[in-house]
């Protein structure tokens, strides 16, 4: 069974809350036990979510050997972290990009990924969903 993380970065505890135009109204905690019952047959799903940059790189640096995949949706430090940028290349395990909305159809300072280059794929745009089609090509 591979064991895979979804890591999420500032804001994104505030899910189903803040901007549901643009974020849904949906918690990420709802929206992570649904996800967990669906492929509890084919990964151990866990999940971490911090407003700090430091303690994401604890936590990339952390389970960066151990783990098969990690789901990480930086948020705003997408576009400013040099830090979590080299946490993520110092790292063994596959990390995919994930974002919510579309950052290409948002402001422009959200075009530019520090993070692009080190990661697998990036997936953009698809809602929640974006995690889900994040897992499935992690375990494909």
């Amino acid at each position: 069974m591979k064991k895979i993380i979804i890591i999420n970065g500032p804001n994104l505890n505030l899910l189903g809350k803040r901007e549901t135009d643009i974020y849904g109204d949906m918690s990420f905690t709802e929206f992570f036990e649904e996800m967990k019952d669906i492929y509890s047959d084919d990964v151990h799903l866990s999940y971490f979510q911090s407003n700090v940059e430091g303690e994401l790189i604890d936590k990339i640096q952390e389970v960066g050997f151990k783990y098969d995949g990690i789901l990480l949706n930086a948020g705003g430090y997408t576009h400013t972290s040099v830090a979590i940028r080299d946490a993520i290349a110092a790292i063994k395990t596959p990390v995919i990009e994930i974002h919510i909305s579309n950052i290409y159809a948002r402001e422009e300072f959200r075009h530019q990924s520090m993070i692009s280059g080190v990661c697998k794929g990036i997936i953009a745009g698809f809602g929640l969903d974006s995690y889900v089609l994040g897992l499935d090509s992690l375990l494909s």
